[in-house]
């Protein structure tokens, strides 16, 4: 196993900040310490472009995720490339049929509305800081704040992302600082007071500690 003073080299396809973040977070957090070392080399990897990202998180809604993944495989098959203009030729029948709810086909449509009409910037946004960002997500129906903190982690990237209502990060914290006690948002704050700026990295190892398995969105 590595240690802490001896993590490896993280691949070309890691963010930039990433061996900053770990040297960083094994120096002043005694949780993280233990943790990253345990998964030496594996970092965060960016997917897909930013219309499917989102898309995805709409049809992974409130589902499991074999389910979301077999939901999707079908709407993809509806259309030779998963694009805002391809989604707008589409019968909401056919959408239905995939397996996608009338309301999931009024997000999706509404999502690919505001990509169409460039009603989000998205080439502004490597400018605009992560507020700004999540201001403009959540003006889409069916994308929440946690939906956009996902984004801005998995697609951008950002490195101080701290998903406050992301239940596994208050089961992670929950078990590692505090015995399995639940948590407050409060308390999750005051554990990653120490984390910044690397909270998003801090967070996918604490993700980590609960599924060895790499998330993505």
């Amino acid at each position: 196993m590595a240690t802490a003073s001896t993590l490896p080299e993280f691949g070309p396809d890691a963010p930039p900040y990433w061996a900053d973040a770990c040297r960083h977070l094994v120096k002043r957090d005694r949780v993280l310490k233990k943790i990253i070392p345990q998964y030496p080399g594996v970092a965060l990897q960016s997917r897909g472009d930013a219309f499917v990202t989102l898309a995805r998180s709409i049809v992974g809604q409130q589902i499991s995720v074999k389910a979301a993944q077999s939901v999707w495989d079908r709407f993809e098959s509806l259309t030779r490339k998963m694009t805002p203009a391809q989604v707008l030729k589409l019968k909401v029948d056919d959408m239905r049929g995939a397996g996608l709810s009338a309301r999931k086909v009024e997000y999706l449509v509404d999502l690919a509305l505001h990509f169409a009409d460039k009603r989000v910037r998205v080439t502004d946004w490597p400018q605009m800081d992560d507020e700004a960002i999540i201001a403009e997500l959540v003006a889409i129906r069916g994308i929440g704040r946690w939906t956009a903190e996902m984004f801005l982690i998995f697609h951008l990237m950002r490195p101080n992302v701290l998903p406050l209502d992301d239940i596994g990060l208050q089961n992670g914290i929950s078990q590692a600082y505090f015995s399995g006690e639940p948590v407050s948002r409060s308390e999750i704050r005051e554990v990653a007071a120490t984390w910044a700026p690397y909270c998003s990295v801090a967070t996918w190892y604490i993700w980590r500690s609960l599924d060895p398995l790499p998330v993505s969105y």
